[in-house]
């Protein structure tokens, strides 16, 4: 999307985009459009050597030069591609590698303009073997008078995932109103955004403790996409606003465990996992449905400690985070079956980690634990841990490793 400060438009020479008239093989690429056929699929290798299942890609429809804040009421058909991005092969090209591409349709908040197209726009997803959508809601709503939290828009957001329900298809709506238990009437409904998000952290200055609140809010109506996983914290290499995000890299980790979706995001660049490949083990690793949640500590505003078991599994993930004076968990593993062993990896602030000038610091420990071991651990300030506990089903899985206990430094 923002992927070194790149455009989502395909050229700079369009003043107004008039569906269906504007020629784009006639116009200059500004060169610079990131959502194109060759840089998709070096994506989409990615995913496929670490084990994703889609790819999402944002700005490979026509109208990105003419969307957020002219409200025009055509704008997008979410039907046709850029020149340079190549619809049915790079499909081809992801199902060959076992990855799908996940659909993007950002409305501008041209909301009838949407609704207009929505079926075309399904029928195409299920041409090329889409299963997911992610809707935008980016600006001032459009019929005028209208708003995000409207009735009218109430009634659009069901509208919406009852006919993506009939395509077979899951909806993750962003900036739409924040649900409250729809996602059991329809499942489809895989996640919603409906609070401040990641990019916040960032641009918007969103605090530590944040994520110590939602919990307890917003994620009492439904799973939220919060986008997590970001491992660079300075931006100001690409952002031009040199932005940096509120969090340390293991509080990063932990959010996939306290902020539920069963839809998750790796919302950095491939670059920067690879730079970290012992942290990144965790989000391949960490589940994204669960059969058990238990709440082990929470202070609204200053910490949250979640354990969850991995559906169809004897396997947990523990998730903390913390606020910005950071917090001590003294961390007992009742939880787990008394019967068995577990093979556990832990992920945590290094000594000296700090949200503002040290977000990098980690730490990863590996041993084993059993459900009378107690852990001691540190959350920075603005930080947190991880932790995965893989059942050991023989001996082998326990070989040279250590008992876990007491203080993890």
């Amino acid at each position: 999307m923002i992927a070194g400060n790149r455009p989502w438009a395909y050229t700079w020479d369009l003043p107004s985009v008039k569906l269906h008239e504007t020629d784009y093989t006639k116009v200059k690429p500004n060169g610079h459009h990131p959502a194109n056929t060759a840089n998709v699929k070096k994506y989409i290798d990615f995913a496929a050597r670490h084990g994703f299942d889609q790819v999402l890609v944002e700005g490979w429809n026509i109208g990105w030069e003419d969307w957020s804040g002219h409200q025009k009421d055509y704008v997008f058909d979410f039907q046709t591609p850029y020149p340079d991005f190549d619809l049915p092969g790079l499909n081809e090209y992801a199902h060959s590698k076992g990855v799908r591409l996940m659909m993007h349709h950002e409305t501008s908040s041209s909301v009838r303009n949407y609704e207009r197209h929505m079926r075309d726009a399904y029928d195409l997803m299920n041409r090329y073997g889409y299963t997911a959508v992610k809707s935008g809601y980016v600006g001032h709503i459009v019929p005028r008078g209208e708003h995000h939290y409207s009735q009218w828009m109430v009634n659009h957001y069901l509208y919406a995932v009852k006919e993506a329900a009939k395509h077979h298809i899951m909806v993750n709506a962003h900036e739409a109103v924040r649900p409250t238990g729809l996602c059991r009437t329809w499942p489809n409904l895989i996640g919603n955004e409906s609070a401040r998000g990641t990019e916040y952290e960032a641009f918007g200055g969103s605090k530590p403790s944040h994520t110590t609140v939602l919990p307890f809010t917003r994620l009492q109506g439904g799973p939220m996409d919060y986008t997590p996983g970001i491992f660079v914290m300075d931006l100001s290499t690409w952002a031009p606003n040199r932005s940096h995000v509120n969090s340390t890299l293991a509080r990063q980790l932990a959010l996939y465990v306290t902020m539920y979706s069963p839809l998750q995001m790796a919302a950095d660049l491939p670059e920067n996992y690879e730079r970290y490949l012992d942290a990144f083990q965790f989000i391949k690793d960490v589940a994204l449905d669960w059969d058990d949640s238990r709440y082990l500590e929470a202070e609204p505003g200053r910490y949250i400690t979640a354990a969850r078991r991995a559906k169809g599994t004897n396997d947990w993930f523990v998730g903390c985070t913390s606020g910005e004076l950071g917090h001590e968990s003294e961390l007992h593993l009742d939880f787990l079956d008394p019967e068995r062993t577990y093979v556990a990896t832990v992920y945590a602030d290094a000594p000296d980690a700090n949200y503002k000038t040290n977000p990098q610091a980690y730490i990863i420990r590996r041993g084993t634990v059993t459900a009378k071991t107690v852990l001691k651990l540190k959350a920075a300030p603005g930080g947190g841990y991880a932790i995965s506990l893989f059942e050991a089903k023989d001996k082998a899985a326990t070989k040279g490793l250590k008992r876990l206990s007491g203080r993890i430094r």
